[in-house]
C-alpha cells in the first residue's frame, strides 16, 4: 500500500508503510481494498473521516475510486456515522471531481497546508 501511495502522492510526501499501519490501527479505522486501489477511513460517534484514497495511476477513470468512496459511505452508515469529512489538495483535480460527483461539497480551505501555494480543501458529505 505504501508503494501505491507513493505512486499517487508527491506532496507533501506519501505515507510510509509504518504510517499506513499506524493509521489503520486507530480506533474506528477501516481499510477498503480493491485490486488496484485502497481507501482508509475511520469513524467516531456520528462522523466518518476519509483519510486517504489511492488508485493505481494507470487504472484511473475505471470506477475504482467511485466504488471505494461509495463503500466508504456504506461502512460509515453501518457504523452509525451521519456525516463524512475529508481534506484534499487544491491542485488534485481528479480527486476534486470524484468527490464532487459523489456528493461531497467544499466546506473550507487551509491556505498552503500541503506546500506553499497548495491549499487543503475541506469537504463534507451526508452519509445517508
Amino acid at each position: 500500500m505504501a508503494a501505491l501511495h507513493a505512486r499517487c502522492f508527491a506532496h507533501p510526501r506519501p505515507w510510509s508503510a509504518g504510517e499506513i499501519r499506524d493509521v489503520s490501527s486507530l480506533p474506528g479505522a477501516f481499510l477498503l481494498l480493491r485490486p488496484q486501489g485502497f481507501l482508509i477511513g475511520r469513524t467516531a460517534a456520528d462522523e466518518a473521516e476519509l483519510l486517504t484514497l489511492a488508485v493505481e495511476p494507470e487504472a484511473r477513470r475505471q470506477g475504482i475510486g467511485r466504488a471505494l468512496v461509495q463503500e466508504f459511505a456504506r461502512v460509515a452508515r453501518s457504523r452509525s456515522a451521519a456525516h463524512g469529512f475529508l481534506e484534499v489538495a487544491s491542485d488534485n483535480d481528479a480527486a476534486l471531481s470524484l468527490y464532487a460527483a459523489c456528493g461531497w461539497r467544499q466546506t473550507g480551505r487551509r491556505r498552503s497546508y500541503y506546500a506553499p501555494g497548495i491549499d487543503a480543501l475541506t469537504m463534507a458529505a451526508d452519509m445517508g
